[in-house]
């Protein structure tokens, strides 16, 4: 790969290589694995960067992705660097009030689309967006009819298929033959590649730029560590617009040769997962969390026998890895009995959620409770913690045998990292991002004697490994200037799989901790099902008396660890879920902690009251479309 400093470039070597001798990637569409080989990469790389530039791209102009992780996403990304153009990600659930600030904010001038819905969030706002020429969209379905021709409204000359694009630049190459050629010889690692917007949980996203240096030397050091195989398979379903599933999938692939597989749809991702079994897999917490509590939810709802057999040979699983994380020998006898439970129990269950064949599982974009992280560890399933952001890349890993729960692990090659007095992690390296898109201001503001101020609090211990505890914004004091990290006890609160979010809350006119509660609507309905508890709705559900004792005892087990001073007292079941749409959490499914304690300021006070239940008002959506709200009671609990 010498001389291979961009992403088409190394797209060109791996065409090289492989040709269609070797499949790329494989999606999931109508029941069926289409698969194309790096031939097919290769060309369909080439003739949409070429149609794209036929329809008016300039270098360093910016285009728009707005979609799925679809293969389309790969091509769209690397066309664009092709034609020295600039990549901006937007999420797939963005509003169109949120879709416009980042085409506005980027200046984008093309949107790659994946379907019908992102388009029509396109449309409404493209009046409002006099820089934007084209709106191409990869899947047809409801926007073109049978004969190939748009559909009603859709019959607009600013809209173009994905295969129109190919097309034009199949058309294109014949009056400028090379030009893709001498495009890949143009190219730059010092080139800006893309513009990722952070995930806004301090006020309006930021666009940081990245190199195309940052973004390959920043994949490549990862896989230094962890030596990803051109055998190897990973499944993407997280948007490359996190910059971790850029790193392994868009970057990761093009560096190994590894296969990369996308699933038909997010609601058959555990199937297709299972289908793939994949040697690499990125998820992030909250999906780690999804699935222990799907498996322990389903353990407890299984037969006597099975239960047993899993209760009995799950501290094995614990001890050996308990054992291995503290690098002593596993002896004959935990061996032997590690290798039956994993015969037993272990290796269905890892089967039956598609973790059987991995080799490498990774959690990032939040911390992730050491609970469930060992637990992973004593199924057998070699998970490690990653730790970055958007500005500085991925900066610690865990190394095979040097995982630690609590950390998330050692620096990468590249990186400097050190505390400031106050415990803030900085950083320094040549990878990190080149600065925050039309903000200098940001950009300066950013930096201390040119070391990146992450906003992130946590320390480094004995043995080299960062421990990263809560953002510095976060920490909170209560009355007497006792602290604390509601991110401490939040995440260990999502290891019950009963809770799926709770926000943590105190402050320095208060004397103790509360908690707003999420339940699981699955895990609690099959549990209240499971006990014949009759229920209507989610609001219902969470108010019911039963579930209110489930949750506080939860809430008791995490007590238990819990410094006194820090314990939560009182909590309240959320009548309704934490909702993105709402810009209750981010993008990135992170609770925008300022927004909702303004949001519930009204239940935090009554928190800190003496009300034993508040009525409040519910919005309900109902099958039509048609919304309203329902007045309901939500009981105030106290944990003893």
């Amino acid at each position: 790969m010498v001389g291979c400093d961009t992403l088409p470039q190394l797209l060109e070597y791996n065409y090289r290589k492989y040709g269609d001798r070797k499949v790329a990637m494989r999606v999931k569409a109508r029941g069926a694995w289409r698969k194309y080989t790096w031939k097919d990469y290769y060309e369909r790389v080439k003739y949409f960067s070429l149609g794209i530039i036929s329809l008016g791209l300039n270098p360093g102009d910016k285009v728009a992705i707005l979609g799925e992780s679809k293969p389309e996403w790969y091509w769209a990304e690397l066309a664009t660097h092709a034609a020295l153009g600039v990549v901006v990600g937007v999420f797939v659930d963005c509003l169109p009030d949120e879709v416009k600030y980042y085409l506005e904010d980027s200046g984008a001038r093309f949107i790659v689309a994946h379907d019908q819905e992102q388009v029509d969030k396109v449309l409404q706002i493209k009046d409002e967006l006099p820089l934007l020429k084209k709106v191409i969209f990869w899947d047809p379905k409801g926007i073109l009819g049978f004969g190939g021709d748009p559909i009603g409204e859709y019959a607009d000359s600013m809209l173009m298929s994905f295969g129109q694009v190919i097309e034009l630049g199949k058309k294109y190459e014949k009056s400028h033959p090379s030009l893709f050629e001498r495009n890949l010889a143009r190219g730059s690692a010092e080139d800006i590649g893309a513009v990722m917007y952070t995930s806004g949980t301090t006020g309006s996203p930021k666009g940081a730029m990245l190199s195309i240096r940052s973004l390959l030397e920043g994949s490549n050091a990862w896989n230094s560590v962890d030596r990803w195989r051109a055998t190897d398979q990973f499944l993407s379903f997280m948007s490359p617009v996190w910059l971790t599933d850029h790193a392994v999938g868009v970057c990761g692939s093009l560096l190994s040769g590894m296969r990369t597989n996308f699933p038909e749809k997010p609601e058959t991702v555990q199937e297709n997962v299972r289908e793939v079994g994949p040697q690499i897999l990125f998820w992030g917490p909250r999906n780690w969390e999804s699935v222990s509590r799907l498996v322990q939810a389903k353990m407890i709802d299984t037969s006597p026998l099975r239960r047993l057999m899993y209760r009995l040979f799950l501290p094995v699983g614990y001890k050996v890895a308990e054992l291995r994380l503290v690098r002593q020998t596993v002896g004959w006898f935990w061996f032997t009995l590690n290798w039956i439970a994993n015969w037993v129990v272990f290796r269905a269950l890892k089967d039956k959620v598609g973790l059987l064949k991995v080799r490498c599982a990774y959690s990032a974009g939040s911390a992730l409770s050491p609970d469930i992280f060992r637990y992973f560890q004593a199924i057998g399933v070699n998970i490690k913690q990653l730790y970055g952001s958007t500005e500085m890349g991925l900066i610690t890993i865990h190394r095979d045998g040097d995982v630690r729960p609590e950390t998330c692990g050692s620096l990468l090659p590249g990186y400097e990292c050190q505390l400031s007095e106050d415990g803030q992690i900085m950083v320094r390296s040549h990878l990190m991002f080149s600065g925050y898109y039309k903000k200098p201001d940001a950009t300066e503001k950013a930096y201390a004697s040119g070391w990146y101020k992450s906003g992130d609090f946590g320390h480094i211990d004995e043995h080299g490994h960062l421990i990263v505890i809560d953002r510095m914004e976060d920490l909170k004091e209560l009355s007497g200037t006792r602290k604390f990290s509601p991110q401490y006890a939040e995440i260990r609160l999502r290891y019950s799989p009963y809770i799926k979010d709770v926000l943590v809350v105190g402050g320095k006119d208060t004397d103790f901790v509360t908690a707003i509660i999420n339940i699981d609507l699955d895990n609690v309905g099959r549990w209240a099902e499971a006990r014949r508890l009759p229920y209507t709705t989610f609001t219902d559900l969470s108010q019911k008396p039963a579930v209110i004792n489930l949750v506080t005892s939860e809430i008791q087990k995490v007590n238990a660890i819990l410094p006194e001073w820090t314990r939560i007292r009182r909590f309240v079941n959320l009548h309704k879920e934490f909702d993105a749409d709402e810009a209750e959490l981010t993008r990135t499914r992170k609770i925008r902690r300022t927004f909702i304690e303004d949001r519930y300021q009204y239940l935090i006070d009554a928190l800190y009251g003496n009300k034993e239940e508040l009525a409040v008002e519910a919005p309900i959506v109902y099958r039509d479309g048609r919304e309203g709200t329902i007045m309901t009671t939500i009981k105030i609990n106290t944990v003893n």
